[in-house]
């Protein structure tokens, strides 16, 4: 065998081990709750006739997930009866997917023609259950993994993600069209199998910690709230790494949400978009995800985050130059391109980061509330500032603008390796053997 092809195949080996394999597929359950509140109901509810701004205020029913670090606590610190015979995890994956698709058929059986109110309760339920679904998920996820496995996991759990949704969202659209949205929706909910199944299969993940102190009571409940936050808080450093989970992603999301219309002020067809910016993006996330476990894989965790934030950087300022070249396929193609591959890195090295800050005691908690905050400060500027700030500097000034936000998060991260805090925050997900 050549040592070309002998490379290859090394290159390949961690993406089909057995805790790689289980992320994909809890991938594939994390993803097909949100697609299911998401574009599919928007197309349920537009082809039912309801106004464009009912259907707009049905977006509320995703900041249900992030609040999720508000219950979080309970897959940590709650045992379910009978079942935790199997596990904490195993247990209330049991029970998290039975949720999910008790909410799903529940939303399948609503009528938005008839109730309204009841269809948005629905899909609150369904936000909730998909929410604690992926509390569960992502604890299970970390725990399966060794800390060298923490990048290829991540980006398997994003392929299974994408995968998940694109395919639930998919079933919906072919099946509504010839059976109607109700068995459309029950049929999706099958989805959430994948992840149950593999928790039943592996079993409980050999690295998961109880907590080392077990009391009972209203004493049980407060301390299962509050010792997340006090480990994590009693590391050198917290405070500066929860900085900079808070700022490292606000000038991508100030972007990101906003290229759509940027993409319409132009004049691009729905066509050109398709193809430029929907067809060329998914696969280009795909290679980026990628790239991004070998990368993490290869460089170590400090190097591959660091790179990471300077391309999602770079990206900013690339919609910028498309701003101010107008109206071009061959631009839009190249910052989707380069967009979607930095992205895809981005979500495998800074997710792989993230994942490595939670103590296996409290995997759920804590992890709950990292990635809550690595979205909640972008998502709010941009709901309440990005189109005035838009309309205010123009494009291209606002994507300039975009660049400069993302900055902070480079340079405090660089500071911190410097200084030494980025080891020295890592929990107990991310020690061990490498």
């Amino acid at each position: 065998m050549s040592e070309a092809h002998k490379g290859w195949l090394d290159g390949l080996k961690p993406y089909v081990e057995k805790a790689s394999i289980a992320a994909f597929m809890l991938g594939v359950s994390s993803g097909f709750p949100y697609a299911m509140i998401a574009a599919t109901l928007t197309t349920r509810l537009a082809q039912d006739g309801i106004s464009k701004r009912t259907v707009t205020t049905f977006a509320l029913a995703f900041l249900v997930y992030n609040f999720k670090f508000l219950w979080a606590w309970v897959v940590d610190g709650v045992r379910i009866p009978v079942l935790h015979r199997l596990g904490q995890r195993v247990s209330w994956m049991i029970v998290s997917g039975l949720l999910v698709i008790a909410a799903v058929f529940n939303l399948a059986l609503a009528e938005p023609t008839t109730s309204i109110l009841y269809t948005a309760y629905a899909a609150i339920a369904v936000a909730f259950a998909g929410a604690t679904f992926d509390i569960v998920i992502d604890a299970y996820r970390i725990e399966i993994a060794r800390p060298d496995q923490l990048g290829v996991s991540s980006g398997m759990t994003q392929y299974g993600w994408r995968i998940g949704s694109t395919a639930s969202a998919s079933l919906a659209l072919l099946l509504s069209a010839r059976t109607g949205w109700e068995i459309a929706y029950m049929a999706c909910a099958a989805l959430a199998l994948p992840a149950v199944i593999t928790a039943l299969v592996l079993g409980e993940p050999e690295r998961h910690r109880e907590a080392a102190k077990r009391v009972s009571g209203l004493a049980a409940s407060l301390q299962a709230i509050y010792a997340p936050f006090v480990e994590f808080f009693s590391r050198q450093g917290a405070f500066l790494v929860l900085l900079f989970i808070l700022l490292h992603k606000i000038g991508d999301t100030l972007s990101q949400l906003t290229v759509r219309l940027l993409l319409n002020d132009h004049g691009y067809s729905n066509d050109e978009i398709a193809l430029y910016d929907v067809g060329i993006g998914f696969w280009a996330l795909l290679i980026g995800i990628f790239i991004g476990g070998a990368m993490y894989a290869k460089l170590g965790m400090k190097r591959s985050v660091l790179i990471s934030l300077v391309l999602m950087c770079i990206t900013n300022f690339n919609f910028a130059l498309l701003a101010q070249a107008g109206h071009t396929n061959i631009g839009l193609a190249g910052a989707m391109l380069f967009e979607n591959i930095a992205s895809g890195i981005g979500g495998v090295t800074v997710v792989a980061y993230f994942s490595a800050l939670c103590d296996l005691r409290f995997t759920a908690a804590q992890y709950a509330l990292i990635s809550a905050a690595s979205s909640i400060v972008g998502r709010i500027l941009t709901g309440t500032t990005a189109g005035a700030v838009v309309e205010s500097l123009g494009y291209v000034n606002y994507y300039l603008f975009t660049t400069l936000a993302a900055i902070p998060g480079i340079v405090l991260f660089w500071l911190m390796m410097r200084a030494g805090l980025i080891d020295a925050s890592i929990g107990t997900a991310g020690r061990g053997r490498r």
